[in-house]
């Protein structure tokens, strides 16, 4: 018998795509997450299609296997600025650049080639599945008085588990969260005008393949993203703030924030180049707020739509 309690998932970058790190991932490379979900064995059947004489089934055989894992980390940083947190690994797998400055910042901006990929090693109370190759796609989410979220969506390629028992897990480089609140989330400014935020989002809408085409290896391949996002504001006057002209005539601008105030713990999201989609209005404890849906774009340079940087 299995206890769901006793799950554990561990993440390493791959060296080589599809390869098994070396050292394989351990104890010292678990990861602090939630709503955890596994696809063991995502199976894709072609069915035969016979014409037997008769009613009923026909066989199917097997075209491809891959897994499916999707969980949440609390956006956190390592806790000692410079240092990337361990979820470093699985930002780079969702087609991320990680750029260290040492005792400094870790900053993560999105990349259009050269795609890293993370070994993830499932383990289900005594039961260990190797899942290699693997990529995805990320989404933050936050809401005032909630702990603010990155949610990870990825695939693999399927290998067989095995009985192994549970290693012994370290649990580093994962600070304590801050709920978003007006203590430890400030500086929000939206296209300029410093506003107060309800809620956030922005999903890297990453578009992932499972190739596995006859004469070459089985591979996810990261082929496209469309990034999008709304933010929920309270609603300023027309004449500190006017976002219905701005929606209309799609002037881009700028979305950015910090999170956390502690050295170490520190999240400056940023996004230079935001247009904003049809807003709506939203109750807020009987006030009024405004929902931007928003598309950041990148510049003429590209990969620079979005910028993640924690100090």
């Amino acid at each position: 018998m299995a206890l769901t309690r006793n799950r554990l998932l561990l993440a390493k970058s791959e060296s080589t795509y599809g390869v098994v790190p070396s050292p394989a991932p351990a104890g010292t490379d678990a990861v602090l997450v939630s709503n955890l979900e596994v696809e063991p064995l995502r199976l894709e059947l072609k069915d035969r299609e016979l014409i037997q004489g008769y009613l009923g089934n026909s066989a199917q055989v097997v075209g491809q296997t891959s897994v499916g894992v999707s969980f949440s980390v609390e956006l956190a940083g390592s806790g000692t600025a410079g240092t990337a947190p361990r979820w470093g690994a699985l930002m780079k797998a969702c087609g991320f650049n990680e750029a260290v400055v040492a005792s400094t910042s870790v900053t993560y901006t999105p990349v259009s080639s050269s795609f890293s990929s993370v070994a993830l090693d499932f383990r289900n109370d005594g039961m260990k599945h190797l899942i290699l190759g693997v990529r995805g796609n990320v989404a933050i989410e936050m809401s005032a008085g909630e702990i603010p979220k990155l949610n990870f969506t990825f695939v693999g390629i399927y290998g067989a588990p095995t009985a192994t028992a549970n290693p012994s897990a370290t649990f580093t480089g994962q600070d304590t969260p801050v709920a978003v609140n007006s203590d430890n989330t400030t500086g929000v400014s939206v296209h300029s005008y410093s506003a107060c935020m309800n809620a956030f989002s922005l999903d890297m809408a990453n578009s992932t393949v499972f190739r596995q085409l006859a004469g070459c290896s089985k591979q996810i391949l990261i082929t496209d993203r469309a990034p999008s996002g709304s933010i929920t504001v309270e609603l300023p006057d027309l004449g500190s703030k006017d976002y219905f002209s701005i929606a209309a005539a799609q002037t881009a601008g700028a979305i950015t924030f910090q999170h956390g105030q502690t050295a170490g713990n520190r999240a400056t999201l940023t996004m230079n180049n935001c247009a904003f989609d049809s807003p709506t209005f939203e109750d807020g404890d009987g006030i009024q707020h405004i929902t931007l849906p928003y598309r950041p774009l990148p510049t003429s340079s590209g990969n620079d739509e979005v910028s993640l940087v924690l100090t």
